[in-house]
């Protein structure tokens, strides 16, 4: 399919987009419309938000290209995220904050924490939290999408970058939560169709059934790259050896940080808070379920036999074709689909990393322009939303910038850093608010404070994955990690940091009840 026909294609559905995010600034009346969209969201728009949302292109391109390096063992953040970031996030978590969100009438994350605990601090920390450290998130996404323009157009990845960016801070911008929302469920719809066409189409270019594609991509074990046995890799149908630093990374960075920090990510608790009722809730789990399990079940299960298509074509497997595992997936798409597909799944790609900056930069906005400084843009009218926007607009600045610093194959381990970091620090507290009077002020604030600095302590000095690229461990001690003795270096720091912020929040909310509001 030539340029010019893709453009096209791509004009078209960016003035959809556009006309979507239109009408979220025509329905935007106010601060709460723009937060929280009124509270009176449709619940199946707030479904597919949440799944688009969730499924960024670093799910798509980073990590399908997790499975096509390491293989199927990744299967298990699909049943996880699936798990716990619907059934358990919507039903056990979901139905209580969208209760205490309306009782405090709370609009942010932060606000709902503080609001419950009657502590401004608390709220000022998270939302802290969230505009310094969800760039790193958001960069991320923003690389994901823009390697694929790349691949897709030929075209200089840092002009790819540049109108991406753009295009995504038009709408977040004017279009407050609902033309987020609006936009999302026409992605979602976008996700979920490439998904299932992907999975289809492979097993039909490749002239075989699911059990017999599953045993030749057992049969090609002998032909994992030494590099990577010496990781402990078996092969694409097995997980690591036990023990191992690739089963470290996957089971504990990958699968744990994920599949356990989905139920503390701001962008998506928020969304609980924007529905009528608890009974729009539930409508939700079904909806939510479907999706994940085509969208990311579909991507991973595609990402590990594509090494059986560039084995057939490329006569090596997929890491030996492409060294940068975030470029497989996109070079696959290129090379085994048909061509009027590759634009399809461009707007795909398109579709889960726009939904998913639109919140985070929206979620930033928030947490700048109405937790930690309120009043900015407000003294003439209570309602303005001008310091959220100003904060979206830093927001993607920042993010923009960050971006550029970072290095190939990083878009599954940053998010899984930032999901991590997000429940060792956030999960203990916001449990806590759902389900246990007894935790105090105090408790929390010690909470929230031990989960981040056991997460910044553990990925500067504990483990080997962040802190030997930074070099602060190496330039004051001497050695890339203080303890360097395996498999301590290899365990990531949500391992450390949730257990000790939990305990925190537990002995300290015990000791200063006496005290409590």
């Amino acid at each position: 399919m030539s340029t010019l026909t893709l453009g096209i294609i791509v004009i078209i559905y960016m003035f959809v987009i556009a006309w979507l995010g239109y009408l979220g600034y025509r329905q935007t009346k106010n601060a709460s419309d723009y937060l929280l969209g009124g509270r009176k969201v449709n619940p199946i728009i707030m479904a597919l938000s949440y799944g688009a949302t969730f499924i960024s292109a670093s799910a798509i391109v980073g990590f399908g290209g997790v499975a096509a390096t390491f293989g199927m063992g990744i299967q298990w953040l699909c049943l996880l995220n699936m798990f716990m970031g619907v059934v358990v996030a919507f039903i056990f978590f979901g139905r209580r904050t969208r209760k205490l969100g309306e009782a405090h009438n709370a609009r942010t994350f932060p606000q709902l924490l503080g609001l419950h605990y009657k502590s401004r601090s608390i709220q000022i920390f998270i939302a802290s939290i969230i505009f310094i450290g969800m760039p790193l998130y958001t960069a991320v996404v923003m690389k994901g999408g823009a390697v694929f323009i790349e691949q897709m157009f030929h075209i200089d990845l840092h002009l790819a970058l540049l109108i991406f960016t753009l295009i995504v801070a038009a709408y977040v911008i004017t279009g407050g939560i609902k033309g987020v929302l609006y936009t999302d469920a026409l992605q979602a719809v976008i996700m979920f169709a490439c998904m299932l066409f992907l999975l289809f189409w492979f097993y039909h270019i490749m002239d075989m059934g699911f059990i017999e594609a599953n045993q030749k991509l057992t049969d090609i074990a002998p032909m994992v790259p030494e590099r990577f046995k010496a990781l402990g890799h078996q092969g694409w149908t097995a997980m690591p050896i036990s023990g191992s630093s690739q089963w470290y990374t996957l089971v504990t960075s990958l699968i744990l940080g994920v599949g356990i920090g989905c139920l503390a990510q701001p962008q998506l608790v928020v969304r609980f808070m924007m529905v009528e009722s608890t009974k729009q809730l539930n409508r939700g789990v079904l909806i939510g379920c479907v999706f994940l399990i085509v969208t990311v079940g579909a991507i991973y299960h595609v990402g590990a036999l594509s090494n059986l298509f560039f084995l057939k074509t490329e006569g090596v497997v997929a890491s030996e074709a492409v060294k940068d595992m975030d470029k497989i997936i996109p070079l696959f798409i290129n090379k085994a689909m048909p061509e009027w597909f590759g634009a399809v799944f461009m707007l795909c790609i398109l579709s889960a990393s726009m939904s998913t900056l639109s919140a985070q930069f929206h979620t930033m906005g928030a947490a700048f322009g109405a937790d930690a400084f309120p009043k900015l843009g407000r003294s003439k009218n209570p309602n303005s939303t001008l310091g959220v926007r100003i904060g979206v607009l830093c927001s993607i600045l920042v993010s923009y910038v960050i971006c550029y610093t970072l290095s190939a194959s990083i878009i599954a381990r940053g998010t899984a850093l930032f999901m991590g970091i997000c429940a060792a620090t956030f999960l203990p507290t916001y449990f806590c608010s759902l389900y246990w009077k007894g935790a105090t002020r105090q408790g929390a604030l010690a909470s929230l404070w031990v989960g981040g600095l056991a997460s910044l302590f553990a990925m500067l000095f504990l483990h080997k994955a962040e802190a030997a690229p930074v070099g602060l461990c190496k330039a004051l001690f001497g050695q890339d990690v203080l303890i360097d003795v395996y498999p301590w270096h290899a365990i990531d720091p949500i391992l450390f940091a949730l257990p000790l912020s939990a305990i925190t929040i537990v002995l300290v909310s015990l000791a200063t009840q006496k005290k409590a509001f």
